[in-house]
């Protein structure tokens, strides 16, 4: 169940809406990172084992651009955040985000032409939420829904949402247990070592 949660989160949005704020909307936020995303995934010659380091940065790169990783690791950590020294939290984002592209680009590489149906958006001051279903080639259906914050003028996603579960709250859970029960260095010791384990050639 849990890989095929982790498997959904694949693409993104694909229309364009400019509201009359001045600020572009959520999908069209995103729209370049997705045709980005989907020309690196599509592409024969990254496509050969020979590139996978080329894909991935490629990858990274795209996703970087609208992924929040500061929001995101700050919500994941929740009321243990504020424990923290800058140092200490400047490390943790570092960790997280590691963490989250690589998770990102390994599910993304297995995207094959999964059709996305748009419900809906909905802005509410500096929040919004799209609201999305994947329509998988043998017609199985599964929501996914984004979480955005804008900030700098440009909507950033902080939380993904696939079949009413939250990514965020699902890294929140995973944290908060090994820190009540090893505590702090405990969870950092175990992102540094996936992180090492990930950069190694």
């Amino acid at each position: 169940m849990k890989s095929s949660f982790m498997s959904l989160v694949m693409v993104f949005f694909l229309c364009v809406v400019t509201p009359a704020n001045g600020y572009a909307s959520p999908t069209s936020e995103v729209k370049q990172v997705v045709d980005e995303v989907v020309r690196v995934v599509s592409n024969p010659e990254l496509k050969k084992p020979q590139k996978e380091q080329q894909r991935r940065q490629a990858l990274k790169q795209s996703i970087s651009r609208i992924f929040d990783y500061g929001e995101m690791a700050q919500r994941s950590l929740a009321t243990h955040w504020k424990e923290r020294s800058p140092q200490e939290r400047a490390e943790f984002v570092s960790l997280f985000e590691t963490l989250l592209q690589n998770s990102y680009a390994g599910k993304i590489e297995s995207y094959h032409n999964e059709k996305i149906v748009y419900l809906n958006e909905v802005v509410d001051g500096q929040h919004a939420e799209v609201r999305s279903k994947v329509i998988a080639p043998k017609g199985d259906e599964y929501a996914l829904d984004y979480r955005l914050l804008l900030k700098n003028g440009r909507w950033m996603v902080y939380d993904v949402v696939i079949e009413g579960v939250s990514l965020v709250s699902n890294y929140r859970g995973q944290f908060n247990r090994i820190i009540n029960s090893q505590g702090y260095p405990a969870l950092v010791k175990k992102l540094r070592t996936k992180s090492e384990e990930i950069k190694a050639p």
